[in-house]
């Protein structure tokens, strides 16, 4: 008498398991949770508190943000350039796309001489839709 059926040998898995799978999902969806606010802040910079009025609608792909550090170092778009790489970038995005904004970030302890020279190379290449921004005030 045989104990094992050839039978049952040759059943094949009709079912797969998901539960890795799944537990990959959700690994996943924590690391893009916890990553996607980091991914949006600037530069820790204490900008200046200011009551003003809110933006208008800008669409996202005309905006490009300049901020200025204490210091004078310059960053467009979270990378360090000096004031002559981002007028260069500045400008072939003002020559591509005519409705560019450019978002000034500077910090309240940085000397007026930087965003100075940052303004006057917007203006220099036409560029004169720029928002300096600012803390926005208490309670809203």
């Amino acid at each position: 008498m045989r104990r094992f059926s050839q039978r049952n040998a040759l059943v094949t898995l009709n079912e797969i398991n998901i539960t890795p799978l799944l537990d990959l999902a959700f690994v996943l969806l924590i690391i893009f949770v916890i990553t996607t606010p980091l991914l949006e802040k600037g530069l820790p910079l204490h900008l200046p508190k200011v009551d003003g009025q809110s933006d208008t609608s800008i669409k996202k792909e005309d905006i490009r943000t300049v901020e200025i550090t204490p210091q004078g170092t310059y960053f467009l778009n979270r990378h360090s350039l000096s004031l002559s790489q981002i007028e260069r970038d500045l400008a072939t995005d003002f020559r591509l796309n005519p409705n560019l904004v450019v978002f000034i970030r500077a910090d309240e302890d940085s000397m007026t001489k930087y965003l100075a020279a940052l303004l006057k190379v917007c203006q220099k290449n036409g560029i004169t839709r720029y928002s300096l921004r600012t803390e926005p005030p208490r309670g809203q």
